[in-house]
């Protein structure tokens, strides 16, 4: 098995013994890509292995414009955008746009200065998930990043896949704060996904007492 294929099993495995062992011995690999087109930093940032992540970098892995989006080195996209200031609004290979990486990571530097040169806080992925900055921050539950973007033109009400919104993906996961950012934003605190559940509806089936509360409070009152 080649040493590429071996690396992206390893950190699909979270296995950072097993990718430091091949890094060592082909120091080339750490800049290996997937059929995808995912480098093997960008697939450690989204397996969540920020140890893996930060070993590959330390062990010589050049970041491109999106990989130093997700990894949160700020002083990488900018040498990027201030040569060209359309890369700002620039997609990663896999689709997303660099400010909605950024979000999901919750590297507020990045979607600040990103946001600052120009990026659309309302770009949307072009790999079928339609992520936004905004759903991405709002279902790693990144609050005060959530909050930013809302004041920043950021659509509290965008329905992406099977009809879900930031709103209702908070709710299910149980995430209060957001979920008062996102109804003093003008949230619709109605709204459904495709098959019929409302925020109600998973705050109650996932036990967030809390949420459910809040929620309730909201429903006009029965005379």
């Amino acid at each position: 098995m080649e040493a590429a294929t071996q690396l992206f099993e390893a950190i699909r495995a979270a296995d950072a013994g097993k990718v430091r062992e091949l890094t060592a011995a082909q120091p080339a690999v750490v800049n290996a890509r997937n059929p995808q087109g995912q480098s093997a930093v960008l697939m450690a940032c989204y397996m969540g292995r920020n140890d893996i992540r930060d070993l590959l970098i330390d062990n010589g892995a050049t970041l491109e414009l999106h990989e130093a989006a997700a990894a949160g080195d700020l002083q990488r996209v900018k040498e990027f955008v201030e040569g060209n200031l359309q890369f700002a609004n620039n997609n990663s290979p896999d689709g997303f746009p660099l400010i909605a990486l950024a979000a999901a990571f919750g590297h507020e530097g990045i979607v600040h200065y990103l946001h600052a040169k120009g990026a659309n806080p309302n770009a949307v992925a072009t790999n079928g998930t339609g992520y936004t900055a905004l759903t991405g921050a709002a279902a790693n539950g990144h609050a005060s990043l959530v909050k930013w973007l809302v004041q920043n033109g950021a659509d509290v009400n965008y329905r992406y896949a099977k009809g879900y919104s930031p709103l209702l993906v908070a709710a299910a996961n149980g995430r209060l704060d957001i979920v008062k950012t996102l109804v003093a934003h003008g949230a619709d605190s109605h709204a459904r996904t495709d098959d019929g559940k409302s925020a109600l509806d998973f705050a109650t089936a996932h036990s967030h007492n809390d949420v459910t509360e809040y929620l309730q409070g909201l429903e006009p009152a029965v005379n």
